[in-house]
Formats: structure tokens, C-alpha cells, sequence
């Protein structure tokens, strides 16, 4: 039988919400889930691996990509360009894995134009006041950047209506379920299934 198209996932959501560890708890629940990277102008970091952490690309390159219109989304951060390359996430998605997209508002909002079949789920804190204590138990940000986290996060807060699910992160194993769940239902949807309801032999 060939393979069921995967379902695209848009996940957002402020810093400090537990996006990573939400996510590695669902890639623990499911074996169809690929991650999505991204490509960026940005020189590598320590440690960073190509192909696993970005791909990285000379800015040629990036705008090569952007004029061949062959990104799902692009911006431009501190100098540097970042973008989702739209032909690994074709591949899986025709075999028949998940993919997870962990954008921002702006590069989220970029995909759901493109790509109205994707699935958008807006990941929040419990509170502002627990997001604030997250974001100080790291220690390592200074007092203003913990102020310009706390404000972008506002402002991404108050775009999660344009998302389709949201998902409290209150506690990250609960939170990694319900995305699982959500996956679950998505794929079970009726028009992603025409192709075995319409069988001729099909007894509904």
C-alpha cells in the first residue's frame, strides 16, 4: 500500500514556553515525525552539524532560493537570513512522515499562506508571570534581554487566534501528548482518507 501523505505541523510559540522540550517528548511518542531544518547565511556555531542543525548557505545562495521561489517562509535576523527549504519537506511529506516546522510568528504566518493544508498549533506558557520565571531560571540572559523576551512574547500572544490549536505547556509530557493527539486526529480527517473511503469495495 503506499504510504499515507504526511501532515504538515506549524508550531510556534514565545521563548521559554518549552517548545524543544515539548517537541523531543513527541519525537519520543512517534517514529513518523521529521524535523524540519532550516537554512540560514549565519556562520556555524561549535558543534553545529550541516544537514542536521541548518543548512548553511552563503547569501547567494539563500537569494538564489528566495528568487526561485523554492523556501516555505524567509526573514532576515541581526544580518542574517533564515528560511525553511520547501523540497526536503515535499520528500517527507509524500512518504509519509510528519514534519514539524518550530517557526516564529512571522515565518508561521508565511507558511499557512502557502500551504493552507498545514496544520498550525500555537505552543503557550501557563502565564506571563510563570513564562518570566522560566526565562529568569535560565540565568544566562541580562535584565534587558529578559524585558525584550517578555515583550515579543505579548506580541506573539496575542496572534494565537490566527492558529488553528493551542497547546498549554503547564506540564511538557501532558503538552508532548496533545500534539501527538492532535497529529493523530489530523491524519484521521475524512479528506485526507477519500482515497480508501472511495474504494468501490469500501462498506461504510
Amino acid at each position: 500500500m503506499k504510504a499515507e501523505r504526511g501532515i504538515l505541523i506549524v508550531l510556534s510559540g514565545p521563548s521559554g514556553a518549552g517548545k524543544s522540550t515539548v517537541i523531543a517528548g513527541l519525537m519520543r511518542l512517534r517514529q513518523d515525525v521529521r524535523f524540519s531544518v532550516s537554512a540560514t547565511t549565519r556562520e556555524p556555531r561549535p558543534g553545529e552539524e550541516e544537514g542536521k542543525d541548518y543548512y548553511f548557505l552563503t547569501r547567494q545562495a539563500f537569494l538564489r532560493l528566495v528568487e526561485n521561489n523554492a523556501l516555505l517562509e524567509h526573514a532576515e535576523y541581526v544580518g542574517n537570513f533564515y528560511g525553511t527549504p520547501a523540497e526536503p519537506v515535499e520528500r517527507d511529506l509524500a512518504a509519509g512522515y510528519n514534519v514539524l516546522l518550530d517557526i516564529e510568528t512571522q515565518g508561521a504566518v508565511q507558511v499557512m499562506e502557502r500551504r493552507p493544508d498545514a496544520v498550525s498549533v500555537f505552543l503557550c506558557p501557563p502565564s506571563l508571570a510563570e513564562l518570566e520565571r522560566r526565562l529568569r531560571g535560565r540565568g544566562t540572559d541580562a535584565e534587558e534581554k529578559i524585558r525584550g523576551r517578555l515583550e515579543t512574547a505579548r506580541r506573539e500572544l496575542a496572534r494565537v487566534k490566527e492558529y488553528t490549536y493551542t497547546v498549554v505547556n503547564d506540564d511538557a509530557d501532558i503538552a508532548a501528548w496533545e500534539l501527538d493527539a492532535i497529529i493523530t486526529a489530523e491524519r484521521c480527517r475524512s479528506e485526507r482518507r477519500m482515497e480508501f473511503t472511495e474504494k468501490g469495495d469500501l462498506i461504510l
